[in-house]
């Protein structure tokens, strides 16, 4: 966790072991406040409430006032929301602010808490003062309320609703894409306005399956309202967090590193479908914005940001992309992850971020060994280097002992271990980029990891087949498991002098595997398909059997 100012008057304290030890020796209620630096309610809140004289003393003498920033504890800010939620009926977002008591049983559950007093809500002196006293009156109580939520943050277990898993997950997604369109500004809600960067691979994918030019029209609608508004930054390179208006005109100007990082992708991959000069343009200058904000040499953090794992994970990737158009970025894509390899992957542990010339120290979660590994399986793409391809199958075993639960995925293990959902928010769900990892390496190293994929994806069957887009990347693994992957096999030397053509495939799931064998084979994911004589008749020969699917 980062370093918290010396120079706040409260005495906020970080989440750990003798802060928690503290509050039971001095009997105090504990004030949990989770954050994230580019949230307006979050700042709103930390310069309103808490530069106040009152507030400063209430917290600093009733309470163990705790600050946590939910960019490096999501594990915690998970936890919690899941608290808020079942005592408001209702989800929010940052920041939470909660009570708890000495022995961590939540009694109260809000966000944003205003400064002064409005209609029946609290300001944040009322509530502590009304809490400080209640502990003290009537502690009992408090903690019963408490105990009584814990026993449904993890609730039983549902019977399982389960449908076949069909193509025809293809058509629905098309049809609510395009009834869900913004036909004038692009994007698929309302304001606010957020770029659905997962939404939108996933519709590339359809695309590049049946060529509907409706669907290509949807994306480059979007890409095209996002890029030409004020959303994007064009005096110097990248892309906002949100719009606040329906046209892209009104950004929330901050610049977050995992925005960007899936914004290049998609406009790298759209520039290789359309070759519309304009998408590669932006996708580069905003790579380069990246490039010059990084505050580590070679690892990446924007303002207010830590160094992320999985954020770095995902700029790995869109480098990696970016290198097959233009091979000067390979070297900031290796450079990237072998800094991310070295300072956060340490004695076999791997960390979720660190601050600035300091250790990590905040085990990694679910998140970040499978972005990382997804960024492990492109490396070895883009070099063919086998010490890639071994430890992103390491790392896919220990997804599998450490997170997988018959079908079911935690987050996070310890204190806060919660269940992932199959939402994707900020980032894509974590599930989903863990079955993109294992579906690679059904490909390119062993074929029985595709029963974990298969049990997970039949466990959310119900909801994915009829609400697709809620889910995009899990909808885009559920494609992908059925259409199946192809496997181009050669020798090394051979597939090096190609190494940059597979992203021009017309099959937006194809993988290259060096092999010890003479000639190229073309294969799925369990059988061989077929003996070309050369890469490009493997080319044409993927081309045929897509057509034939």
């Amino acid at each position: 966790m980062s370093h918290i100012s010396k120079k706040e008057p409260i005495h906020w304290h970080t989440w750990e072991k003798s802060t928690l030890e503290k509050a039971k020796n001095e009997h105090k209620s504990i004030f949990l406040f989770i954050h994230s630096p580019s949230s307006k309610w979050s700042r709103k809140m930390q310069e309103a409430s808490f530069n106040d004289e009152t507030i400063i003393e209430l917290l600093n003498e009733r309470f163990i006032p705790i600050k946590v920033n939910k960019d490096e504890r999501p594990d915690i800010e998970k936890y919690y929301q899941k608290v808020y939620k079942l005592m408001n009926r209702e989800a929010t977002s940052s920041p939470l602010s909660l009570f708890l008591t000495e022995n961590l049983e939540p009694f109260y559950a809000g966000a944003y808490i205003p400064h002064e007093d409005v209609g029946e809500q609290l300001s944040l002196e009322s509530l502590l003062r009304v809490v400080s006293k209640k502990y003290i009156t009537d502690h009992e109580t408090l903690a019963k309320k408490g105990q009584e939520v814990l026993a449904f943050v993890d609730p039983q277990e549902k019977s399982i609703q389960a449908t076949k898993l069909h193509i025809n997950i293809i058509k629905t997604i098309k049809e609510h894409t395009l009834n869900l369109l913004d036909e004038q500004f692009g994007g698929f809600t309302k304001a606010p306005k957020f770029p659905n960067a997962s939404t939108l691979e996933l519709l590339f994918d359809v695309y590049q399956l049946d060529k509907d030019k409706k669907i290509l029209n949807a994306i480059t609608l979007t890409l095209d309202n996002m890029m030409n508004h004020a959303f994007y930054d064009s005096e110097h390179g990248g892309f906002y967090q949100y719009a606040q208006d329906e046209a892209w005109d009104k950004p929330y100007s901050v610049k977050k590193t995992y925005d960007n990082a899936q914004l290049i992708q998609l406009y790298l991959r759209a520039y290789l479908i359309t070759n519309n000069e304009a998408y590669k343009s932006v996708a580069f200058q905003t790579i380069e914005f990246m490039l010059k904000a990084r505050k580590n040499a070679k690892l990446f953090a924007l303002e207010d940001e830590a160094i992320i794992t999985s954020w770095n994970a995902l700029m790995v990737q869109a480098l990696l992309l970016a290198s097959n158009i233009d091979k000067k970025y390979q070297k900031d894509a290796f450079e990237t992850l072998e800094a991310l390899l070295s300072e956060l992957y340490v004695s076999g542990t791997l960390y979720h971020s660190k601050s600035a010339n300091e250790e990590p120290s905040t085990q990694a979660f679910l998140e970040d060994y499978a972005t990382l590994g997804e960024s492990l399986i492109l490396a070895y793409q883009q070099s063919l280097d086998e010490s890639f391809l071994i430890m992103a199958t390491q790392f896919s075993n220990l997804l599998i002992e450490q997170y997988y639960e018959q079908a079911r995925w935690v987050y996070a293990k310890g204190a806060f271990k919660t269940r992932e959902a199959i939402y994707d928010t900020t980032i894509p769900s974590s599930i989903a980029s863990a079955l993109s990892l294992l579906l690679s390496i059904c490909s390119l190293v062993d074929n029985n990891y595709k029963k974990f994929v298969f049990k997970t994806l039949e466990l959310h069957s119900y909801n994915l087949m009829r609400q697709p887009l809620s889910s995009p990347k899990l909808s885009q693994m559920v494609v992908r498991y059925l259409k199946d992957d192809l496997i181009v096999k050669a020798k090394e030397s051979l597939l090096k002098e190609h190494l940059n053509e597979r992203v021009n495939a017309p099959y937006p799931y194809l993988w290259i595997k060096a092999v010890n064998e003479e000639g190229i084979t073309l294969s799925n994911s369990h059988s061989m398909l077929s003996t070309e004589p050369t890469f490009e008749k493997a080319m044409n020969a993927i081309g045929d059997y897509h057509e034939n699917l």
